[in-house]
């Protein structure tokens, strides 16, 4: 029989009152509270905290508390990459995010899911997508990045966008839905 962990890591439909994914649930909730309250005059510690909960930091990458997640070992922030403020990770599927990318405060990346249908939704089911973020991206302030949705090398997010759907590269978003306005030379 597989798993609730496993149908969750497979993209299937599970239940989170699974033992096993609990236990994720409450490392993660511990290592972001030491993240979060870690020094700023203490850079290594809030670093070491950093490379715990999430699955890789990029060199010279960097994350300002606070900062919330699921689970941490699903998030991949590449190399000199940089997380604002109140940044939000819901990464119940993998969140893969590229090399030099800049996320302003308040933005939320959600790969999480639930039915339509309000029966499986009141049974708690539930289900997740990736989100794929390219190089050298810039996520305005309060971007929400939808699950399944994946953003090309080189684009613009303007703040306050909401992404439900995919980005090619080298152009700039905004609005709600995001909708493409421009093409960057």
């Amino acid at each position: 029989m597989t798993s609730m962990k496993d149908r969750m890591l497979a993209g299937e439909l599970y239940r989170a009152e699974d033992p096993e994914i609990l236990a994720d649930l409450d490392r993660a909730a511990r290592l972001n509270e030491a993240f979060n309250r870690s020094s700023a005059a203490d850079p290594e510690e809030r670093l070491a905290a950093l490379r715990e909960l999430l699955g890789s930091v990029g060199e010279d990458a960097w994350v300002r508390p606070p900062f919330h997640c699921d689970y941490g070992w699903n998030i991949h922030l590449g190399p000199r990459g940089f997380v604002n403020f109140n940044a939000v990770f819901l990464d119940v599927a993998r969140i893969t995010i590229g090399a030099d990318v800049q996320m302003g405060p308040n933005v939320q990346l959600l790969t999480a899911t639930h039915p339509v249908d309000p029966e499986p939704r009141r049974e708690k089911w539930e289900a997740a997508q990736p989100i794929t973020i390219g190089d050298n991206v810039w996520l305005g302030g309060g971007v929400i990045v939808l699950a399944g949705v994946s953003i090309g090398d080189n684009t613009v997010v303007g703040a306050g966008a909401v992404v439900n759907r995919d980005l090619p590269a080298n152009v700039v978003a905004v609005g709600n839905p995001a909708r493409v306005v421009r093409e960057i030379a």
